[in-house]
């Protein structure tokens, strides 16, 4: 298995810089496999996001769209799956940003009761309150 960077996952994803692309392009898919997938942590998947709809513009369902499909690709493993596979559904629905959900759903399996967090987006979750 390899650990793969968010700059990697990001040159791959949007083919945007030629030669680090194909570098990218090269390692993906001639060095994961389904025996020895490229490892994606939970803060890449973090990253990825932040990166994608800030530096590139990505919509939201664009964004979706691209973590679903690493979610279901035999060549990657992420990190906590069935927790990202939950903060991708929150996500879907919910007003705050993805790393959030992550976060409040990684301390729900951790044995949290709440999550404490001054986003109000994120407090309408039920396992999230704003501290009073």
């Amino acid at each position: 298995m390899i650990g793969l960077d968010t700059n990697v996952l990001v040159r791959y994803i949007t083919q945007d810089d030629p030669s680090q692309a194909a570098g990218a392009t090269r390692l993906i898919e001639g060095h994961c496999s389904g025996d020895s997938p490229g490892w994606i942590s939970s803060i890449v998947l973090c990253e990825l996001v932040w990166v994608l709809r800030r530096a590139y513009g990505y919509q939201k369902a664009d964004v979706l769209a691209v973590l679903d499909q690493l979610l279901i690709t035999l060549e990657l493993k992420v990190e906590d799956e069935e927790i990202a596979r939950l903060a991708v559904d929150a996500y879907k629905t919910g007003g705050a940003d993805f790393s959030d959900y992550l976060i409040l759903l990684s301390n729900t399996a951790a044995g949290c009761e709440t999550t404490y967090s001054f986003d109000g987006r994120l407090a309408r979750h039920p396992a999230a309150e704003v501290p009073r």
